[in-house]
């Protein structure tokens, strides 16, 4: 993922890689924007899209897994490049790393009481590193220290809980000799992307049905460098019912905004992915944890505007997940076993404006998630439809309000939040809710320059 919590890979990929991208040959030209939607690039019909997406658009809520040799350093997943350590010195942490038996049955159990309804683990990071059975390179864990196929205890564990199953898989690779001379040389090209489509196969072909292939990072090719359209084909011939994302540099299934909240351009589907700290795998002095609240509104924000939230935990070299990183999930969890059906298959909610609360909306309700409890009095500027009824949503105590063409007040509240970490209401409204601040501002009745 990114090099640090505020730049994202694709941005300091292009900042970095100019001069590689003028040797380049031309039928690899160095690229990591995906092209736009059309349908000379896209591999399935907009029905079957649809088809293959409800799950997806239902969920809201994933966790993704960083995890990989990385963490035996415990200095950030980019530790590699960023440090500029030597391959010959940096394969022998493959020796070193040595799990727990079955990490992953916790994993899966912590993201089910979040609340989280899919996984995507890292098969394979930039590192070059595989968790998975491949015939394409001793350099993967069950020939190396876990002697073991970690991809398919992740897959099982999911399963066990019900959560679906999704691999991340990195197309650039640090560790293969052709993973950077692929761009200047056809033959290396050749032969590098035979081996990422190689282990591609692999991936669906050795652990059943499989949900979500989540690319990454295709420095230094573009996408007919890597053979895009052929590599999606291949995909969707052998998992029918799979989504993928856009990051293999055609447009996918969805976008993918990284450690921020952005609705795709094109009005495609997306997913906010996010760190949990400010490093995806793990980093042992990084501190940066976001609270709960905030990832409940990070969360909410989301499913607001349409899109999903991939939420990432970095687990220790062993599999343990951090402390901090679990109390925070049990606290979200609490949060949403009590205000499940406000986010899990909610609209696309138009109403958003607040200095202390978010929005989300299912048909005609509308759930305003309170974060900055104000006091006796929580108010809501330019509803374009009238109020039926309200309520606490997690205790349906009722809750009185006065409603005029501007505002909705809703009174005689406690002074202190009644729920924790944010307080949800529930408004009843005849029609879809809409807002418009703006009429406010020029409608509102206005007096003299002077006050009385």
């Amino acid at each position: 993922m990114s090099i640090g919590s505020r730049i994202p890979r694709r941005e300091w990929l292009l900042a970095t890689g100019a001069s590689l991208a003028a040797a380049a040959l031309p039928i690899v030209t160095f690229g990591t924007s995906p092209k736009p939607p059309s349908d000379n690039n896209d591999t399935t019909s907009d029905a079957d899209r649809v088809r293959r997406m409800q799950w997806w658009h239902e969920a809201k809520f994933g966790m993704f897994i960083h995890w990989g040799l990385y963490s035996v350093v415990g200095r950030h997943e980019w530790v590699m490049e960023n440090e500029g350590i030597p391959v010959a010195e940096y394969e022998q942490l493959a020796k070193k790393f040595k799990p727990n038996p079955f990490p992953a049955r916790e994993w899966a159990k912590l993201a089910k009481s979040a609340g989280q309804k899919y996984m995507v683990m890292t098969t394979k990071h930039h590192e070059g590193f595989c968790h998975f059975a491949t015939k394409h390179t001793n350099y993967c864990s069950p020939q190396q220290g876990p002697g073991r196929d970690l991809v398919r205890e992740f897959v099982d564990a999911a399963r066990a809980e019900g959560l679906r199953v999704g691999f991340y898989h990195s197309l650039m690779d640090w560790h293969h000799p052709d993973g950077a001379r692929c761009a200047t040389d056809e033959a290396a090209r050749k032969r590098f992307v035979e081996y990422i489509h190689g282990q591609i196969r692999e991936l669906l072909t050795q652990y059943g049905k499989i949900d979500v292939l989540w690319y990454d990072v295709a420095w230094p090719l573009t996408a007919e460098g890597w053979e895009s359209e052929r590599m999606n084909k291949m995909v969707f011939e052998l998992q029918p019912d799979i989504i993928v994302n856009n990051r293999n540099l055609l447009p996918g299934d969805f976008s993918t905004p990284e450690q921020e909240i952005v609705k795709d351009p094109h009005g495609r589907a997306w997913e906010s992915c996010m760190t949990l700290n400010d490093s995806w795998g793990f980093h042992r002095a990084d501190d940066s944890w976001k609270s709960s609240k905030q990832v409940i509104r990070n969360l909410i924000e989301c499913a607001s505007q349409g899109g999903n939230y991939l939420l990432n935990i970095g687990p220790h070299a062993d599999g343990s997940i951090p402390d901090e990183c679990v109390r925070i999930f049990h606290e979200v969890g609490q949060w949403t076993q009590r205000n499940a059906d406000t986010i899990y298959a909610s609209d696309v909610c138009q109403v958003s404006r607040s200095n202390y609360a978010s929005f989300t909306r299912k048909n005609s309700t509308l759930f305003m998630h309170v974060y900055f409890w104000p006091g006796e009095t929580v108010t809501l500027a330019g509803l374009q439809t009238k109020v039926k009824s309200a309520r606490f949503h997690a205790t349906g105590e009722d809750i009185a309000f006065i409603q005029d063409r501007f505002r909705v007040r809703f009174t005689n509240l406690p002074a202190d939040a009644p729920d924790t970490p944010v307080t949800t209401l529930a408004i009843e409204c005849e029609t879809e809710p809409t807002q418009d601040t703006l009429m406010v501002r020029k409608e509102r009745p206005r007096r003299g320059v002077s006050i009385g």
